[in-house]
This record gives C-alpha cells, structure tokens and sequence, in this order.
C-alpha cells in the first residue's frame, strides 16, 4: 500500500537525486524516513540548507520565502520542496543541534532516527487531521518499528528542548493506530498487539 501513485514519488525521487548533486543539505521528512526504514516512499521533499547552499539554490530556481511557516520554498520538475534554515525556521528541535547529529545513508545526510522521530511528531502534531497526518503517524510507526529509534534518546532530546506532549502523543499514536500499521503490512490483530506492547515499553 502507498500513499502516492508510484509516477508522484518516483519524480520525487528522480528530482531529489539531481538536488543531492547540486547542493549540500540534510533530508528530512518522508524520504529521510524511507531511507532508513525502506517502508513507505515520500512525495514532496523536506531539507535542511545552511546559507551558503541557499543562496546556490537561489542562482538556479525561484526561491519563496513564507513568513508564516518560517521556510523557503521552490518547485524542482513539478516537485514541492520545502527548505528549512537556521535562525529562521522554526523546527522543534533546532537546526543547529540536528546539523551535530545526523547520519549518511544512500549517499544523502539525514538526522538520526531519534530527531528524525521528532521531526514527524512535529509535522503530525501541525496537520493530523489530514491524509499528509495520517502518513506522518505512517512514518513515525516506521521509524519505531523498523527504524531501530532509540527511544532512550528520544526522552532525552525531549528533555532537552522541553517538548512536553510529545512523548503522550506517542504513546497515542502507537495506541490508537490500526489502517497505519496496515500500510506497514501488519494486519494481524494479535502481531499488533504484541508490537504496541513492546513499543510501550521500552516508552515505560
């Protein structure tokens, strides 16, 4: 099962192998997701850009600046991507710390999965009740169960920058969940049940 037809994430895909070769960045979103877990593809692009690699974005697209979300915005071959940057976006943990902490999979720079985790919460928290909501939890579920997020560090980076509501939220999601786990391919009632347990858990 896929939220976008494979033509969408495909030219995604297509569009951000071309960004990877023109620019330095740190993915993040749905595509930073899929490549650690390899679940779930992803259709628009989310990055993270210092100002130097801004300002060489800006020398070959259209860059849009929305006060609002506090991010930059182009279109790359018909596909959204979303630019976050230091001092300006407002990202639940900040840019900063994530350019410390992110590893290099498939020749691409993304957060570790415990920053990642809380990145998708953000997103969630911000538009739950849509379909890009639903495949946040998608994406959060993943990292928990094929991601290998510690959760250990995950409390701790929530301590850190006090992000109460977080981890509640979580637990809900892990809880409530039912079609998310059947995008995952896990339909069986008591196989969820046993990876609700265990995911709870290690949350005690």
């Amino acid at each position: 099962m896929e939220f976008w037809n494979d033509i969408a994430a495909d030219r995604s895909w297509e569009v951000l192998v071309r960004l990877r070769k023109e620019f330095d960045f740190i993915l993040i979103g749905g595509w930073a997701v899929y490549l650690y877990t390899k679940a779930i593809k992803s259709k628009d692009i989310d990055i993270i850009a210092d100002f130097d690699s801004l300002d060489k974005i800006k020398r070959s697209y259209r860059l849009k600046k929305t006060g609002f979300l506090k991010k930059y915005q182009i279109s790359a071959g018909g596909v959204s991507v979303d630019i976050y940057v230091p001092f300006y976006s407002r990202l639940a943990v900040p840019v900063d710390f994530i350019q410390k902490n992110f590893a290099s999979i498939g020749g691409f720079k993304i957060p570790s999965r415990e920053v990642l985790l809380i990145l998708k919460q953000q997103a969630e928290l911000e538009r739950r009740d849509s379909v890009r909501g639903q495949k946040d939890r998608v994406d959060i579920l993943s990292l928990l169960i094929k991601g290998d997020a510690n959760l250990g560090k995950y409390q701790s980076i929530l301590k850190e920058f006090r992000l109460q509501g977080y981890e509640k939220r979580l637990k809900e999601i892990v809880n409530s969940g039912k079609k998310e786990y059947e995008y995952l391919g896990i339909s069986d009632y008591r196989k969820t049940r046993l990876l609700k347990r265990k995911i709870l858990e290690k949350l005690a």
